[in-house]
């Protein structure tokens, strides 16, 4: 089998694998990706974008439904699923996917469909439908991203589904269990609750999204609980039964054996690295216990040309985290002394309301007086009020010498747009003067984060 030589290998073409391939081009490589199944990986095609989707869809359908505040009454409100599915694989995943291919071959990146192994330090075969490639790299980065993590006690098939079949789901469920308390279960469990759908979340930590602050989280649970969705924490799940028509949960809390019946269980537990049947053993690089690729902080493997990025690697499993790890390593690639660096990389999750948090945390700060923790209500807030979505707050954690901003939350409506100014400010080591000296426009929910900065200052308008 003949040898074809490539300066640059991608494996995967997710949101860091098709990042790092444009940013590689850019830089002057020659570049080759290699995907075995998706153009834009699990965020574009059944993550991150197809969820916000259905999420938009939901709210849409309880808005419909739920407007009189506004004057607005109307009846007879239906849900076509299979129309709305069809507008969020045609309209809004082919339309980005196409793009992503697009913008490949705008900038000259060789797209090659197959499944990648390497074979020595040097060399890799891909496997297509036309059969076996033989390709020799000096560089190669790894961005094979995840998978759904499995929970042998409720194992997938039939009426259990990953997050891939539910965001896919052809019927409505009556009712639906999902197992999980991580980011995509909490956003799902609004989207079905708005569709319509009876939820509980069985979680096995002491609360849900546990990664946020805790004034945050009761937030997100009040408003479960004022929409009727059930959340369960603490829960050992022990086994699962299912039939043509319903799924039967049994689990445990506080040592008291507990059921739960339903017509789908949604399993989102986390994610596992895709490192399993890459051969990496033949190039030298060495797994972590969890099956993940020690980097340092210019994402060397340790093997020469070797390069690993996004979910593979340590850290939080986000999409923003892989893309900024493959501008990283293309400049690396092209002999740029450059660094990671996540102390300003944000963290959200599209509830309702959402939450957003970047930098340092409430719960991580209470008690230490060297920082000042400001706290703004959207109630305050013009914009938000039109919106009828005054329900939340903005954060600032300064330090209490120099006004310095060190971390910030939001949450509320659009959270995670609004939390890019203060990942900005954290970012270019502002002070609060310079947030409430900047003019923001009016009204906006933007002015909220400008009311925070003032509220740090001690000149607080607005309350």
């Amino acid at each position: 089998m003949a040898t074809n030589q490539k300066e640059t290998i991608i494996i995967g073409a997710g949101p860091g694998g098709y990042v790092a391939a444009i940013r590689a081009a850019q830089l002057g490589q020659k570049v080759t990706i290699i995907e075995k199944e998706y153009i834009g990986g699990v965020c574009l095609n059944v993550g991150c974008i197809p969820s916000k989707a259905l999420i938009t869809a939901g709210h849409h359908f309880h808005n419909a439904q739920h407007s009189e505040v506004f004057g607005i009454t109307t009846s007879n409100v239906t849900l076509d699923i299979t129309k709305m599915q069809n507008w969020k694989d045609t309209k809004v995943v082919s339309m980005l996917t196409r793009g992503v291919e697009g913008l490949l071959k705008k900038n000259k990146v060789e797209i090659i469909r197959g499944t990648a192994v390497f074979t020595d330090k040097n060399h890799l075969t891909v496997e297509t439908k036309d059969g076996s490639k033989n390709l020799e790299f000096k560089n190669v980065v790894i961005a094979t991203g995840s998978s759904p993590l499995a929970v042998s006690e409720v194992p997938f098939g039939g009426r259990v589904v990953d997050t891939t079949g539910g965001l896919n789901i052809k019927e409505l469920p009556k009712r639906l269990v999902i197992v999980g308390g991580g980011y995509v279960a909490t956003q799902l469990a609004f989207a079905f609750n708005n569709f319509g759908s009876k939820v509980t979340i069985l979680e096995k930590e002491d609360s849900i999204i546990n990664f946020f602050d805790k004034d945050m989280v009761k937030l997100v649970k009040k408003s479960y609980a004022d929409k009727g969705v059930d959340v369960i924490e603490g829960v050992n799940i022990t086994k699962s039964s299912q039939t043509d028509e319903v799924v039967t949960v049994t689990y445990e809390k506080n040592g008291k054996e507990e059921t739960i019946e339903s017509d789908y269980v949604l399993v989102s537990v986390g994610r596992v690295p895709n490192t399993s049947k890459l051969n990496l053993e033949a190039v030298g690089v060495k797994l972590l216990e969890n099956g993940r690729i020690d980097v340092d902080e210019s994402l060397r493997t340790g093997v020469e040309g070797v390069y690993a990025i996004g979910d593979i690697t340590p850290g939080p499993a986000f999409a923003h985290k892989a893309s900024h790890d493959a501008k990283i390593v293309a400049e690396v690639i092209s002999g740029k002394e450059v660094v990671v660096n996540y102390s300003t990389m944000p963290i959200a999750a599209y509830t309702e309301p959402e939450i957003a948090s970047v930098g340092m945390s409430a719960d991580e700060v209470k008690g230490n007086k060297e920082y000042k923790v400001s706290k703004f209500s959207l109630a305050g807030n013009g914009r938000a009020l039109s919106l009828d979505a005054t329900e939340g707050f903005v954060r600032m954690i300064t330090e209490k010498k120099t006004n310095k901003i060190v971390g910030a939350q939001v949450i509320g409506v659009s959270a995670g747009d609004v939390i890019a100014e203060l990942a900005l400010a954290i970012e270019l080591g502002m002070v609060a003067e310079d947030i409430s000296l900047t003019i923001h426009a009016h009204p906006s929910l933007a002015e909220s984060v400008m009311d925070t900065a003032e509220l740090a200052l001690g000149l607080p308008i607005h309350m």
